[in-house]
C-alpha cells in the first residue's frame, strides 16, 4: 500500500506537467483573442459637465471609503453590537458566540430596523435622482432628511443642547435647523449611553448568580475551585430558559420603535 502511494507521489508531479503542456499547445493554437487594457489617465475636460461628472464620481468614492463609518454611526449599529457584547461578557463566554457571529447578527438587525429610513430614501431621493427627476445636490437633500428624523428621535435633548452649544450656533427655535455636524456625534453618544444601560440591567442577573455559587464554594470551603467554572453553566441555562436571544432583540428592536 506504501508502495502504490509512492508510485502515485511520483507521477503527480509528472501528470501536471502534461497538463501544462497540453494547455500551452492549445493556447498558441488558437488564434489571437485581444486583451483589453485597463488604465487611468488625466485628461482635460472638454465641457462643463465633464468637470461635475468627475466631481461626483469623486465625491462617490469618498462616501463608499466613509461608507463603514456611517454604517456605524448614523444607524442603529452601535447600540446593537454594544448590547450584544455586553451579553456574551456577562454569560462569561469567552468568544462564544464569535465576533463575525455578532457583527453579522448586529448588522441584520441594523437592517431591519432601519428600513423604512431606507425605504422612504429609496422613494424620496434615489429613484427621483435615477429617473433624473431631480439634481444630484436635491437628491443628497432629501435622502439625508429620513435619516436626520431617525437621529433626533433617539438623540436626547442634552446632548443636543450640548452640542449646540460647543457649536456655537447659539439658540435653535427648531431641531430641524441642528447642523449635521451637531447632530451625528450627539447621537452618538445618546446611542452609547443607551446601550449602557441595557448592559447594566443584562449584567445584574448573572451578577447575582456569581455571587451566589461564590458564597457557596467558600462556604464549602472550596476556595480554589474557580467560581466561574461552576456558575457557567447556571447563567447558561437561565438565559436559555427565560428565552434570553427572544427577549434582548425585542428590546433592541422596540427601542427603537
Amino acid at each position: 500500500m506504501k508502495r502504490t502511494m509512492n508510485r502515485y507521489k511520483l507521477l503527480l508531479p509528472v501528470l501536471v506537467l502534461l497538463i501544462l503542456l497540453v494547455a500551452a499547445a492549445e493556447v498558441q493554437a488558437a488564434p489571437d483573442i485581444p486583451i483589453p487594457r485597463i488604465g487611468l489617465d488625466l485628461r482635460p475636460a472638454e465641457t462643463p459637465e465633464d468637470v461635475a461628472l468627475s466631481l461626483q464620481i469623486l465625491f462617490l468614492l469618498t462616501v463608499l471609503s466613509l461608507a463603514p463609518a456611517i454604517l456605524i454611526m448614523t444607524t442603529s449599529f452601535t447600540r446593537i453590537v454594544i448590547v450584544l457584547s455586553f451579553i456574551r461578557n456577562a454569560l462569561a463566554t469567552q468568544q462564544t458566540p464569535p465576533n463575525q457571529v455578532l457583527i453579522g447578527l448586529a448588522l441584520f438587525l441594523t437592517l431591519f430596523v432601519m428600513s423604512p429610513v431606507i425605504s422612504e430614501v429609496n422613494q424620496q431621493a434615489f429613484r427621483p435622482y435615477m429617473e433624473e427627476e431631480i439634481a444630484f445636490e436635491e437628491a443628497l437633500d432629501r435622502a439625508i432628511q429620513p435619516l436626520r428624523q431617525f437621529m433626533l428621535r433617539q438623540t436626547r435633548q442634552k446632548d443636543l443642547a450640548l452640542f449646540v452649544n460647543l457649536s456655537g450656533e447659539g439658540r435653535v427655535q427648531d431641531v430641524n435647523q441642528v447642523s449635521n455636524s451637531a447632530l451625528i456625534p450627539a447621537f452618538i453618544i445618546s446611542e452609547l449611553k443607551t446601550a449602557f444601560q441595557m448592559g447594566f440591567l443584562l449584567f445584574v442577573p448573572f451578577l447575582v448568580i456569581d455571587m451566589v455559587v461564590a458564597s457557596t464554594l467558600m462556604s464549602m470551603g472550596m476556595m480554589m475551585l474557580p467560581p466561574v467554572l461552576i456558575s457557567l453553566p447556571f447563567k447558561i441555562l437561565l438565559f436559555i430558559m427565560v428565552d434570553g436571544w427572544n427577549l434582548v432583540v425585542q428590546s433592541l428592536i422596540t427601542g427603537f420603535r
